[in-house]
């Protein structure tokens, strides 16, 4: 069974830092490019963030670029999510996804839109 496994959050001040971790099984996992979404309280999902399954290519969504950053570590199945600068609009449940194609997302993601989920781990930044 395809099992996405995240952990990393907790609360943290502005101008804080986390980073989240994703390990993956169940899966070739090099196939597939790895997703870091985001659902704040009472809003939709939110495309942050995604990487290849080389890790040769990133995106971002624009309120990230610069503060947070993406990697995968294939040995270890896992994919990351660096944050630095944390600011209140982050605070949000962050999910793990994969997919099978990836790049830039210019609009609105529906959990149809990507094969496998984790169950999500919460961050909150406090002003």
């Amino acid at each position: 069974d395809v099992q996405l496994v995240e952990s990393g959050g907790g609360s943290v001040q502005a101008g804080g830092s986390l980073r989240l971790s994703c390990a993956a099984s169940g899966f070739t996992f090099t196939n597939y490019w790895m997703y870091w979404v985001r659902q704040a309280p009472g809003k939709g999902l939110e495309w942050v963030s995604d990487i290849s399954g080389n890790g040769a290519h990133t995106y971002y969504t624009n309120s990230v670029k610069g503060r947070f950053t993406i990697s995968r570590d294939n040995a270890k199945n896992t994919v990351y999510l660096q944050m630095h600068s944390l600011k209140p609009e982050d605070t949000a449940m962050y999910y793990c996804a994969a997919a099978e194609a990836g790049g830039p997302w210019s609009r609105t993601l529906n959990r149809n839109d990507l094969n496998s989920w984790g169950q999500g781990t919460q961050v909150t930044v406090s002003s």
